[in-house]
């Protein structure tokens, strides 16, 4: 039986609370690897090694200068088994870092991440934060450096990204603010003010952030985390009310063995930023409950994995500064508010069997109906089973799946008897790949009509590889039944569909997303396939009707096979 952690003894708080920093403390050689330490580099302090190194692109990576963070973290601060503290090699790395902040920018300030010319508010905002933080706990004075800093702040003022992506904005907010830290510019103060109120304007009465087309959990996470960083920093404590509601949300979506998140959300993300979290504990049972709810999990293995070179800091300084603002535990572990087992948000279009936290044997399931009904089910022990949809391919070679986002979709919920039906079309799924010809056609559009317009280029992508779904005229109907000891999926395909391969994937994406396609154990759930053939016809559809339940063989190792 797994219980959650408590606090009875002083030792089991500073357990507990270590485990953030063993896990982070393994990544700081990568991140040394990472680095162009060579002092009579062009390049000194570039954390882009495919730029450095491999010399296989042809622009440095902006993005890839927030992994200073960690290293001016652990160069200045005491962390059990810390042997990087006062190292002056890691601090002359870390300085070196953050200077290179000016190198891997335009001359406006702005910076690229995976396209010349992107001038990416998301590489922008991230290495903006990391680099204006490392710079304070380095106590550095470079005014080259507070001058690029400033160009930073002061290109937010009067541009902005399209889409609504709210941990852009609520990360703009606390980057902008550090800046003003720094500085003492009113003006970066007042650009941090504006964007905290666009993030909160874009905040549903259900407690989630706008995340392109609705909630994703993980993404989530983040907003939380710099919202709730920049209140620790302005003392913003009409952020608190706000926050709670974002945490009694968050709680919906951490499972029985303390993973959290995944391709139920808008974006396919399994994110989770534990520091905001700590920081909201004191305010929040809910809050205190996911932090605690995590600790238990990692060291299990439960938690997500995301370790490219592009992405591996991102978690690690939060470890960290969790870490430095671990919460005092009461007496009892946090319990969430369970007065409802079956949920439904209809704002979000999602739909939960929750588990009561003192009942291990319980499953714990979500689904979202706007994107098919795409499903997980978890119990204490892990995951049951694993459904993010149809995927088939049709009688032309064209892949078509059901777990495209699809707000208009008709739904039927009927939260008393735990059944939610969605009616949708299956889409095209889209996927491009690159090609000689291709990257020369793109890179002759970014040198010209992308120079001097990146928010168009954006914008034609965004529609390209996220937001554009063609349809097709295929019906489908999802039904998913809460039942007291399982979930019952059954789904209803249109029979005149040329369908010659068809499956459920356990962990099929069809939208671009840096941060989707990672490693948590339920993408080991397996994919299940169905002969199209022999599916049983019911009018105009043809049938497919599953069980999940701890021992139907949908859970890791435990598999149907093809």
């Amino acid at each position: 039986m797994t219980t959650a952690l408590h606090s009875p003894t002083a030792p089991d708080v500073a357990s507990a609370r270590d485990i953030y920093a063993r896990l982070a403390l393994p990544y700081i050689p990568r991140l040394l690897q990472l680095i162009d330490r060579n002092p009579f580099s062009r390049t000194y302090g570039c954390f882009d090694r495919a730029y450095w190194h491999y010399r296989t692109m042809d622009f440095p990576c902006g993005m890839a200068q927030e992994f200073v963070l960690p290293l001016a973290l652990v160069v200045t601060r005491a962390y059990p088994g810390n042997p990087y503290l006062g190292v002056a090699r890691v601090r002359e790395l870390a300085e070196a870092a953050v200077r290179f902040l000016v190198p891997a920018s335009h001359s406006d300030g702005t910076t690229d991440d995976y396209f010349p010319f992107e001038r990416a508010m998301g590489a922008l905002v991230f290495s903006l934060y990391a680099g204006a933080e490392s710079y304070r706990l380095l106590g550095m004075n470079d005014p080259r450096v507070v001058d690029l800093l400033a160009k930073r702040v002061a290109h937010l003022a009067h541009e902005n990204e399209t889409g609504q992506l709210s941990n852009h904005q609520a990360f703009a907010a606390l980057a902008a603010y550090t800046v003003f830290q720094i500085t003492g510019d009113d003006r970066h103060r007042r650009v941090a003010e504006d964007r905290v109120a666009l993030t909160l304007s874009w905040q549903h009465a259900e407690g989630w952030f706008q995340e392109y087309e609705g909630a994703d959990p993980g993404y989530h996470t983040c907003t939380i985390d710099f919202l709730a960083k920049y209140m620790q920093k302005a003392g913003a404590t009409s952020l608190r009310a706000p926050l709670v509601k974002a945490a009694d949300f968050a709680a919906n979506f951490m499972h029985p063995d303390g993973s959290y998140g995944g391709e139920y959300g808008s974006r396919n993300t399994f994110h989770f930023y534990p520091h905001g979290f700590e920081l909201l504990a004191p305010h929040a049972p809910s809050a205190m409950f996911i932090a605690e709810s995590f600790l238990r999990g990692a060291p299990r293995g439960k938690r997500y994995i995301n370790d490219d070179d592009r992405m591996t800091a991102h978690y690690v300084y939060n470890f960290l500064q969790a870490y430095d603002d671990f919460a005092p535990r009461g007496p009892a572990p946090a319990r969430p508010d369970r007065a409802q087992t079956i949920l439904w948000l209809p704002g979000a279009k999602m739909a939960l069997r929750r588990a009561d936290p003192d009942s291990p044997a319980e499953y714990h399931a979500v689904a979202n109906l706007a994107k098919g009904g795409a499903l997980k089910v978890f119990d204490a022990d892990g995951p049951i089973a694993s459904d993010t949809g149809l995927t088939a391919t049709l009688a032309d070679g064209r892949t078509v799946v059901s777990h495209l986002v699809q707000n208009s979709a008709p739904i039927d919920a009927d939260p008393a008897a735990g059944r939610f039906t969605v009616r949708a079309v299956l889409c095209r799924r889209r996927h491009n790949l690159p090609t000689p010809f291709k990257n020369i056609v793109f890179r002759a559009l970014l040198l010209t009509v992308g120079r001097f317009n990146a928010n168009l280029t954006r914008s034609m992508l965004q529609k390209i590889l996220i937001t554009g779904k063609p349809t097709t005229p295929f019906r489908f109907e999802r039904t998913v039944e809460f039942m007291p000891d399982r979930v019952i999926v059954i789904d209803r395909i249109d029979a005149s569909a040329p369908i010659t391969r068809l499956a459920v994937g356990a962990d099929g994406t069809s939208i671009y997303v840096a941060n989707s396609n990672v490693y948590q154990e339920s993408v080991l759930c397996p994919w299940q396939f169905a002969d199209w053939n022999a599916l049983p016809v019911e009018g105009a559809f043809k049938v497919w009707r599953r069980e999940y339940f701890r021992g139907s063989g949908h859970a890791p190792g435990g598999g149907l096979g093809a």
